[in-house]
């Protein structure tokens, strides 16, 4: 039996005898259903406060499916669904094309489904938050997504073990489902260039998913920080692989923090949600982190973040700009260090509770700081939450440019892998 049987079988299983249980105990309710929206309208929310959005996949307390909880709120429990579909086209320039094999300038286009998550988040005893989420769309060990347990001991100290994201860009910290763009900043998914013959080592900037402990907490309601210690080797490696550093004399993991000032109290996690037009939310963040010995005990890895989010009202702001700084290891005998740079910004806007219009500007400097040139990349969205379904419909399209390169060779190089026109139709799906 291979495991994709053994899990989905496994889940079925917890998952009824969750629903026997709640349907027979006499200390669970279900949580109070918001008003249900006409089509003319999305059920907006009138508090300040905003839909909790801890397990980073959707709200876990809105009215999208069903959640149970004890009378005396100390216990929660939430089974998910997310499913997304996308319809791509990308089109490449010729570099890079070997016409004698029949390379086309359409290629990896069609239909996708980056995301079919089944998973189960809640609370337990009033101290404790859990969230396991599978991805059946993904491989290896990326599909176990998520699996954490988070520990209250107060609002300011809480600790969090298990697979989960690590404290790094406002872009990748936003939960799943509540994303303006169905595609990340290119500045953050792409592999970096080096000289040739060190190219078989290309860090991205973000960091992801990863597993470790994370102590995290919000102090006065306003001051957040997120401290934590990881494997450093990604979301798709589930097993302790790492060891000690040969030149730095500590252990190769990845050491990360994130502090951020939130005036308002707890900005949350989403770039735009139909059912939360009434915030006046905002946080201003730095983030650091150092994976030593990335890369197969290849390079050490600095990185460091500028971040700035807001919502107000139907209107949603965000700007980043980060830093990485790479290394080599004293056994691949390079001395060299290369620094990379990348930015965005990007203003999300309801135009009625259905309707949001989305653009961002996207910089890269992705040949590094000893080459000229980099990458511009300008993207549209339009996103339409369809009444009573709990789907989303986005479309976007994004243009990879380039300048500022001294040789035509250069500005050929530095988009490899990159196509120069995108466009997306994604389908998202949440219960």
């Amino acid at each position: 039996m291979n495991l994709h049987s053994i899990t989905t079988r496994s889940l079925a299983l917890l998952f009824a005898a969750g629903f026997t249980a709640a349907a027979s105990a006499d200390n669970t309710d279900q949580l109070p259903d918001t008003n249900e929206p006409t089509d003319a309208e999305a059920p907006v929310r009138t508090d300040d406060v905003g839909l909790d959005m801890e397990n980073g996949v959707l709200p876990i307390a809105d009215d999208r499916g069903f959640t149970l909880q004890s009378k005396d709120g100390k216990f929660v429990f939430k089974p998910y669904l997310y499913l997304q579909t996308t319809a791509s086209l990308h089109y490449y320039d010729d570099e890079g094309l070997d016409k004698a094999y029949n390379q086309d300038n359409i290629a990896n286009s069609g239909f996708a489904i980056p995301y079919g998550i089944i998973g189960f988040t809640g609370r337990a005893f009033g101290k404790i938050d859990y969230n396991v989420s599978i991805n059946a769309a993904a491989s290896g060990g990326a599909i176990l997504q998520q699996a954490w347990i988070d520990y209250s001991a107060s609002p300011a100290i809480r600790f969090r073990v298990g697979k989960q994201k690590t404290p790094y860009t406002h872009a990748y910290l936003t939960t799943l489902g509540e994303t303006l763009f169905p595609m990340l900043p290119t500045s953050l998914t792409a592999a970096t260039i080096m000289p040739h013959s060190l190219n078989a080592v290309t860090p991205a900037i973000g960091t992801g998913f990863d597993l470790g402990v994370q102590m995290h907490g919000l102090i006065n309601n306003k001051w957040g920080y997120e401290v934590g210690i990881y494997n450093g080797t990604g979301g798709a490696v589930n097993t302790a692989t790492k060891g000690f550093s040969d030149d730095n004399h500590f252990p190769s993991l990845l050491y990360a923090g994130r502090f951020t000032f939130q005036p308002n109290g707890p900005m949350p996690a989403t770039q735009g949600n139909a059912k939360m037009l009434n915030q006046n939310k905002f946080l201003v963040g730095l983030s650091l982190n150092y994976n030593n010995e990335a890369e197969s005990e290849s390079t050490n890895d600095f990185r460091a973040g500028l971040e700035f989010a807001m919502l107000s009202g139907k209107w949603y702001f965000a700007a980043e700009a980060y830093y990485m700084n790479v290394g080599f290891t004293k056994r691949q005998k390079i001395k060299d260090h290369y620094n990379y740079f990348g930015a965005y910004a990007q203003v999300g806007y309801f135009l009625t509770p259905h309707w949001q219009l989305g653009l961002r500007y996207d910089w890269f400097d992705r040949n590094g700081s000893g080459k000229d040139g980099s990458l511009n990349s300008p993207a549209v969205v339009c996103n339409y939450y369809i009444p009573k379904t709990n789907i989303k419909l986005s479309g976007m399209y994004q243009f990879n440019g380039r300048w500022g390169h001294a040789t035509q060779l250069d500005r050929d190089l530095d988009d490899l892998g990159i196509s120069t026109h995108s466009a997306c139709l994604m389908l998202q799906y949440a219960f």
